[in-house]
C-alpha cells in the first residue's frame, strides 16, 4: 500500500516501528513475520522515500538516530489511524461491536462521561475508550484518529472540525459550603480580598482574567496551589484550603462534593460543543455516542 507520491509504503512504516519497538532487526523480523534481510530492506528503502538516514550502521547493528524518534512520534499517529479507520470500516460492514474512543478535558469524567457511557452500554454493544487532556489536545486526537469524538470550547477551526453545541457557561466560585461566601448572591473582585485561592495554571486565559479583575481593584491574590486541570482544584477547595474559580459546566462535575457555587464578576462566556472531525462518516453506534454525549449535557429537567 503506498501511502504517499515520494513511494511511502505502508509496510516500510511498520516495519520501521518494530525495529525501534523492540530494538533490533532480528526482533522486529520475529514480530512482523519475515526475514532480517528483508527487514533491512524495508528501512533502506523507506530511507531512501524519505531522503534521509534514521540508523547509524555498525558491526551488523542499526542503531536509531535523533531523526528516527522523532519520526516515529508522527508513524506512530498515521499508523493508530489506520488501525482505527480498519477497525471501523469493519464494525459498519459486519455490524459488529465497536470500540468508541472518546477525547475530553479529564474533568468531565466525574459526571458527565460516566452517563455517557451508561447510555453507549445501554443501546449498543460498544466499548468506550476515554482519553483525557486539555482542550488542545482533544483536537489533536480528533485530527490524528486517535479519538472519533471530543468534548471541547470554541474556537475551533471549522476547515477541520464539526460540532454540536453542548452549552455555554458563565464563571463561578467554588467554595467549601461552610464558607462567608454561602451568604452572597454573587462573588465580586473585591469580595476575594484576604482569600486563600487555588488557581489554574497561569498559562491559561481564564487566570489572566481572574487575575487582572483583581489587580485592578488593587488586591494582589495570595494562591496557595496552582493546578494545570480542572478537577484538581476540587479536592483542595473540599478540604477548605481556599476558594477557585472555574465556569458553571466544570462546577456541575463537582456533585459529589457538594461545594456552594456562585456566580462572579466580571466573568466570561464558555461555549461547549461535542467535536469531531470534518466529514467524518458516523456508523450508528458513533451516532448514538454523539446523542449521549449531548443527553449528558441537557439542563436537568426542574424537580
Amino acid at each position: 500500500m503506498e501511502l504517499l507520491q515520494s513511494g511511502l509504503k505502508l509496510r516500510q512504516l511498520q516495519v520501521f516501528r518494530e525495529v525501534l519497538r523492540t530494538g533490533s532487526t532480528r526482533r522486529a523480523a520475529a514480530a512482523v513475520g519475515i526475514s532480517q534481510p528483508a527487514v533491512s530492506q524495508q528501512v533502506k528503502q523507506l530511507e531512501a522515500a524519505l531522503g534521509i538516514a534514521l540508523f547509524k550502521r555498525s558491526a551488523n547493528r542499526i542503531l536509531p538516530l535523533q531523526e528516527a524518534w522523532e519520526f516515529l512520534r508522527n508513524v506512530e499517529l498515521a499508523l493508530t489511524s489506520l488501525d482505527r479507520l480498519e477497525a471501523s470500516i469493519t464494525a459498519m460492514k459486519n455490524d459488529e461491536q465497536q470500540r468508541i474512543a472518546i477525547a475530553a478535558p479529564a474533568v468531565f469524567g466525574f459526571v458527565t462521561l460516566p452517563k455517557v457511557v451508561a447510555t453507549i452500554r445501554s443501546k449498543t454493544a460498544s466499548s468506550v475508550r476515554s482519553i483525557s487532556g486539555s482542550h488542545e489536545q482533544v483536537g489533536v486526537h480528533i485530527l490524528s484518529g486517535v479519538a472519533d469524538l471530543g468534548i471541547s470550547r470554541l474556537p475551533l477551526d471549522s476547515r477541520l472540525f464539526e460540532w454540536a453545541p453542548l452549552g455555554s457557561a458563565r464563571n463561578v466560585c467554588i467554595f467549601h459550603p461552610e464558607h462567608r461566601f454561602s451568604k452572597h448572591s454573587c462573588i465580586e473582585a473585591q469580595d476575594l480580598a484576604g482569600e486563600t485561592i487555588i488557581d489554574i495554571d497561569p498559562q491559561f486565559a481564564s487566570h489572566q482574567m481572574n487575575f487582572n479583575a483583581l489587580r485592578f481593584t488593587g488586591i494582589e491574590p495570595d494562591i496557595l496551589v496552582e493546578y494545570d486541570s480542572n478537577g484538581h482544584e476540587a479536592g483542595f477547595v473540599s478540604a477548605g484550603l481556599g476558594i477557585s474559580i472555574t465556569n458553571e459546566i466544570i462546577a456541575r462535575e463537582y456533585k459529589a462534593f457538594a461545594l456552594g457555587v456562585k456566580p462572579v464578576e466580571p466573568s466570561a462566556l464558555y461555549h461547549y460543543v461535542a467535536i469531531w472531525q470534518k466529514g467524518r462518516t458516523f456508523s450508528n453506534a458513533l451516532n448514538v455516542s454523539l446523542d449521549a454525549i449531548l443527553s449528558a449535557f441537557a439542563p436537568a429537567p426542574p424537580a
